[in-house]
């Protein structure tokens, strides 16, 4: 029997997954560059406040002070606004935290479109793709409660540079914890399915799974995955789902450059190249507005989802 649906951002969950990792590791401290009640690195303040530091509006510095915490020994957690945690302090992250391997871990919330409200400058879609092209630098963006709170415990656990992607909207889960189980790069496939494959990752799995039981209903065979893990991402089952159903939908809440679309593409070229169709923001920016509408007008709901992998059935 399913557990019971959870609706909650994946911040939060993220926020609750520190606090139980850091009940048995008292290295581990968090950081935050003054949005701690939007990121939910509150949840671990207010339980361990001796272990928690707010930087302030100076991301850069966060990062700095993470690395030298990490080169002392502590497992430092830094987190602010994804635009902020990537795109301010890309220097530090960069120089600071990969190039000298540190244990450092990077969240970064309020990415993609559906930070809604508070518009282009703070809707990070481009996050993924500049976490991709620092070397050693592991990058997950996880889809639910269950997969973050599991997928930011393996982090913790994990020596070695994570940037994690958190999620500003409530969204429901779909795993079961009974039998859900996070593994470091592999992909997981939600449905098995002959006549497409639609390989998701983060907010965007939820939608496309939707998209695709309507499908099943209807007749059709489609395969679903979901990518939990970008870099390293998992060539295996992407090849094989090429190989097996020879043709690939990409779905990401990020610009179809630099992120999923492109990590899927790198693979399927080199390996089995088939057609890959992506569902993802083409190259602009956002705008203020309510998130679940902005989502529907870029095509990262159900409804779009499930019409792209029509149109590429009937070709």
């Amino acid at each position: 029997m399913m557990a019971q649906t959870i609706t909650k951002a994946t911040r939060e969950s993220f926020g609750e997954a520190l606090c139980e990792m850091a009940q048995s590791d008292p290295d581990i401290v968090v950081l935050d560059a003054d949005l701690s009640a939007a990121t939910k690195t509150s949840i671990f303040a207010k339980e361990y406040p001796e272990r928690f530091v707010n930087c302030g509006i100076a991301e850069a510095n966060m990062i700095g002070v993470a690395a030298g915490l990490a080169a002392a020994g502590k497992k430092p957690v830094a987190a602010s606004f994804a635009m902020f945690a990537t795109g301010r302090a890309f220097e530090q992250i960069r120089n600071s935290v990969a190039y000298p391997e540190l244990n450092v871990k990077i969240a970064g919330s309020h990415a993609g479109i559906s930070t809604g409200e508070d518009g282009a400058t703070h809707q990070c879609i481009e996050d993924i793709a500049i976490m991709r092209a620092i070397p050693g630098m592991v990058v997950l963006n996880p889809a639910d409660h269950w997969e973050m709170k599991e997928a930011t415990k393996a982090a913790l656990r994990y020596r070695g540079p994570v940037y994690i992607r958190l999620g500003r909207l409530a969204v429901d889960s779909f795993n079961d914890p009974e039998t859900y189980h996070f593994e470091w790069g592999k992909g997981i496939t939600l449905n098995e399915g002959s006549d497409i494959t639609v390989i998701a990752t983060g907010l965007c799995v939820l939608e496309a799974k939707k998209a695709v039981e309507e499908l099943l209903k209807e007749g059709y065979s489609v395969r679903l995955i979901n990518i939990h893990t970008i870099k390293p991402i998992d060539r295996e089952i992407i090849i094989k789902a090429a190989k097996e159903t020879g043709r690939i939908i990409t779905v990401e809440e990020h610009n179809v450059i630099g992120g999923l679309a492109d990590a899927v593409c790198e693979v399927t070229s080199s390996e089995c190249p088939v057609p890959v169709r992506r569902i993802g923001v083409y190259d602009r920016f956002g705008y203020s507005g309510p998130a679940k509408e902005l989502l529907d007008i870029f095509g990262l709901t159900a409804p779009n989802i499930k019409k792209v992998i029509l149109e590429e059935l009937k070709k």
